[in-house]
């Protein structure tokens, strides 16, 4: 039965049928609405509109994931690093299952295929990407999937946070090895990653007329979280930047490929185990701690929407906490 409603100035028609999507349309005119309505349960009647049940079988997992890279993906910040994660679902058997029959044993068995080759973490975020395919195939597109099956699995756990730190043997073969690298980028982006805590996308982004050296800020108008934050500069980070010669727009016209094989070649270089390029940033983070600075304040160098992830980035060093309690003890 179709039911129609005044809303507003206009007439909302809906029409809804067991076993088919539902279906709604907006007219001018009751009159319309009543007519649109009618056309719909004709059609149905004559089955000239597929059921939910057809419609699903249609559909694999695989498919989801095409049309959700095509209209989803595509549109996010870091759509390069989501798309190589579609691509390793899609290369798993769970991508050949219609979505009337994939289920959560089905996410379960892709789960614990993956824990067998990479870390929890990994894991989690391939998940979430799949959960959020079905939660908009489920709410966008009209699909009839009658549960998320991600959301019937127990996800692989978060792991512990990552707590690498630049021990002061490491510091100095790591900076020997930065002094002779031949780019000459690479010693002002090291520099400036641990001074500001700029992740490696953020310090290829900038452009020297967001560099404002008499006020010591910079205006980062690509971040990772899509929210433009001001960062403010160390003398340290001044110096470095004045150093810099302005022959291009960019502070670092370098292409991220060729930062990933400078970084390897510089941490092999140093003999420094298990050191990424983004262990700079919770580096810079941990010393910022270290130099008395509060979460606020952190956070705005960081780029932190929430102050909690901090303490993820964040470990500082004992002896330097036993040196302040012995300081206030013996005022």
């Amino acid at each position: 039965m179709a039911a129609i409603r005044k809303r507003g100035s206009r007439w909302e028609a809906q029409v809804r049928r067991k076993g088919y999507p539902s279906l709604t349309k907006s007219f001018d005119t009751h009159a319309d609405a009543i007519a649109w309505a009618r056309d719909q349960e004709r059609a149905i009647d004559r089955a000239e509109l597929p059921s939910n049940h057809r419609e699903l079988k249609s559909y694999t997992v695989s498919d989801l994931l095409e049309r959700y890279e095509r209209e989803i993906t595509a549109c996010k910040r870091g759509a390069d690093r989501e798309r190589s994660k579609l691509r390793v679902i899609r290369s798993h058997h769970i991508s050949k299952a219609t979505l009337d029959k994939v289920s959560g044993a089905m996410v379960a068995q892709y789960r614990d295929t993956r824990l067998k080759t990479v870390t929890s973490g990994t894991a989690r975020r391939e998940l979430a990407i799949l959960q959020h395919c079905f939660e908009v195939a489920r709410k966008e597109w009209g699909l009839a999937i009658p549960t998320n099956p991600v959301r019937q699995i127990t996800l692989p756990s978060p792991g512990k946070a990552r707590q690498r730190r630049l021990t002061p043997e490491d510091l100095k073969t790591f900076w020997q090895a930065v002094d002779r690298a031949r780019a000459n980028w690479v010693k002002p982006m090291v520099i400036l990653a641990i001074e500001t805590g700029m992740r490696r996308g953020e310090l290829l982004s900038i452009r020297w007329e967001n560099v404002d050296l008499n006020s010591r800020l910079i205006q980062l108008t690509q971040t990772k979280n899509g929210h433009e934050r001001i960062v403010p500069l160390s003398p340290v980070a001044i110096q470095t930047l004045s150093s810099i010669s302005r022959h291009a727009d960019h502070v670092f016209p370098v292409k991220p490929y060729a930062v990933r094989q400078g970084w390897d070649r510089l941490v092999k270089r140093a003999g420094v185990q298990d050191l990424r390029f983004h262990d700079l940033r919770h580096e810079a983070v941990s010393r910022l701690f270290e130099l008395g600075l509060s979460v606020p304040e952190v956070a705005m160098v960081s780029g932190h929407r929430d102050p909690r992830m901090l303490f993820r980035y964040t470990h500082p060093k004992a002896e330097l906490i036993a040196a302040k309690l012995l300081s206030a003890y013996s005022k």
